[in-house]
């Protein structure tokens, strides 16, 4: 029965092949973005880090930054 999984009448080799390489894809493109969001979000902190009432209403005032503060609980 098991054996019947992995072989899928022939087929099993061309199956599993395609789904490791799809979930290797998937995984990878996930990491890229974690990293490349961390990195947004430390520029981000490092620009709006401490915000006075001047510099915070700027930051809320631009489209992109809009983005951010809404996707973002902890700012």
């Amino acid at each position: 029965m098991i054996e019947n999984l992995f072989f899928m009448n022939g087929y099993g080799l061309y199956v599993w092949s395609a789904f490791s390489f799809t979930l290797l894809s998937f995984l990878t493109l996930f990491l890229v973005i974690k990293i490349q969001y961390k990195k947004e979000k430390n520029k981000f902190l490092a620009k709006f880090g401490s915000l006075n009432s001047e510099r915070a209403a700027f930051a809320k005032s631009q489209s992109i930054n809009k983005e951010i503060l809404s996707n973002t609980s902890n700012i």
